[in-house]
């Protein structure tokens, strides 16, 4: 197949380097757009690189460094005497990436595969009473409501003033001010990215993370730096070390039952992580939309607690204790941030959705009694899938979660981007750890959610287990791993 004129790409790039940071950057993001667009679709051969280098009048170099970060996420593949190519479903590669959105766990929400169950996504699968208890209220007020837009850009003054409560009660002392309500975390975090980091910006992000972190960021043209994380938690060292010699725009934490491994960063550890932040004058987002969800007791103060609001911004949600169809979230930050915030809000949406933020406003001084339901629940659910996976598949390598909603597991051979392929073909959807990793690392993990109850789980792991034996991976090499990593 004759490689796509490279006239055809010029043009499609079009003013691809009008912006700021490094040219590697800024071409990488223009070529995953396309792809995003389908102006280059799947299977799309690229022109060889010296003869797209020359016609963008850039040195090879700046070309190769683009292809090689698209190709870890997962976008290109380079085949061996042919070049480089746009990636497809039967490509080998860490996000498998297929026409459409840049990662399976959106791609999930957007084309759910019917009779497969989901083990890739991680959320409540229906809203409790305390929701409908909820809006029940909010409808009586709303119909009181007279002289009023609806228009609230930095949120609802009720809800505003709920949430600030909850973080005071916590010892965290917050004014309403400092309360930005956004239409769930998700786009908290979009927001941020806009706000903070600028094309070429290092951003330092752990290694595995949330990938609902990693895509704004991409598409952010960031330079994203990685301070590795696993079963013992964050290479502390690493992540002071990455602060002080690439000065990061800002740096993105799980801190309370991270995604994916389900840890916690200790008391001491977090105040070290402020102290070094406020020393190089850079901020924290602190992603506390697990902390509610305990198996250990009461976590660890928030990393709020540990440093002054300028420096550590903290995003919220009811997603994963509620609902994830209330999309209420916030961020709690500085009165000026918030402000900002609110103004680029403002020309997205206007403001969230009212009748749920007034039903947000409801729930948030329950939020301590639904956490605890929840993480009851979630830990039953916890327990009888690791039973399950060290009885069936021993030889995978795994530390139960202190919290959270997921496993983050290793597989004694193959790679887990291929296994995810063959146990969608066996009715199981699981994310591969390459798609959580800002590098494409962790080839040999793969993250599996806790959530269904345990009759499916039985069934997802009956499945699972006939993945594994299907697998031809499953027989590569032959070290055998010792169950679970305690």
């Amino acid at each position: 197949m004759k490689p796509i004129d490279a006239e055809l790409v010029v043009s499609h790039l079009g003013r691809w380097s009008a912006g700021r940071g490094p040219l590697h950057l800024l071409l990488a993001r223009r070529l995953r757009e396309l792809v995003d667009t389908g102006a280059l679709p799947a299977g799309t051969r690229l022109p060889p690189e010296r003869d797209l280098a020359r016609r963008l009048a850039v040195g090879r170099s700046t070309l190769v460094a683009a292809y090689d970060l698209l190709r870890q996420e997962g976008f290109l593949t380079r085949r061996q005497g042919s070049g480089t190519w746009v990636a497809g479903s039967s490509d080998e590669g860490p996000a498998r990436r297929v026409d459409g959105p840049a990662h399976p766990m959106f791609l999930t929400f957007l084309e759910p595969p019917d009779g497969v169950i989901q083990m890739a996504c991680a959320a409540p699968d229906a809203p409790p009473p305390e929701l409908l208890d909820a809006y029940a209220v909010a409808l009586e007020r709303m119909a009181s409501i007279t002289d009023d837009l609806g228009h609230y850009p930095a949120g609802h003054p009720d809800l505003r003033a709920a949430v600030a409560r909850s973080y005071t009660e916590r010892g965290i002392p917050t004014a309403p001010h400092e309360i930005l309500v956004t239409t769930g975390a998700q786009q908290a975090l979009a927001l941020l990215v806009r706000q903070l980091a600028s094309p070429g910006d290092p951003v330092l992000v752990e290694g595995p993370t949330y990938p609902g972190m990693l895509e704004p960021l991409r598409d952010a043209a960031a330079d994203l730096v990685c301070a590795p994380n696993g079963w013992e938690g964050l290479d502390v060292d690493a992540w002071c070390r990455a602060v002080a010699e690439r000065r990061p725009a800002l740096a993105y934490l799980v801190s309370t039952f991270h995604n994916p491994t389900g840890t916690v960063i200790p008391p001491l550890i977090r105040r070290r992580l402020v102290e070094t932040a406020v020393a190089h004058g850079m901020p924290i987002v602190d992603d506390e939309v697990l902390s509610g969800l305990s198996f250990i007791g009461d976590p660890p103060p928030a990393l709020a607690a540990f440093g002054p609001i300028e420096h550590v911004v903290t995003v919220g949600s009811l997603s994963k204790i509620v609902w994830g169809g209330l999309r209420v979230g916030w961020i709690r930050a500085d009165r000026d941030l918030v402000t900002r915030l609110a103004r680029l809000k403002a020309t997205q949406d206007f403001g969230s959705n009212v009748p749920a933020q007034l039903a947000a406003a409801e729930l948030v001084p329950r939020i301590p009694e639904l956490s605890r339901r929840r993480a009851d629940l979630l830990r039953i659910r916890h327990d009888h899938l690791c039973a399950r996976l060290a009885r069936d598949l021993p030889e995978w390598r795994f530390r139960p979660a202190d919290g959270g909603q997921t496993l983050w597991v290793r597989l004694p051979s193959g790679d887990g981007s291929s296994f995810a392929q063959s146990a969608l073909r066996h009715g199981v959807a699981l994310l591969p750890g390459p798609s959580l990793h800002p590098t494409g690392g962790d080839a040999d993990h793969v993250r599996i959610s806790f959530l269904a109850d345990t009759a499916v789980l039985d069934e997802a792991m009956d499945r699972l287990s006939a993945a594994w034996r299907a697998y031809p991976g499953a027989h590569d090499g032959h070290a055998v791993l010792k169950g679970i990593a305690m």
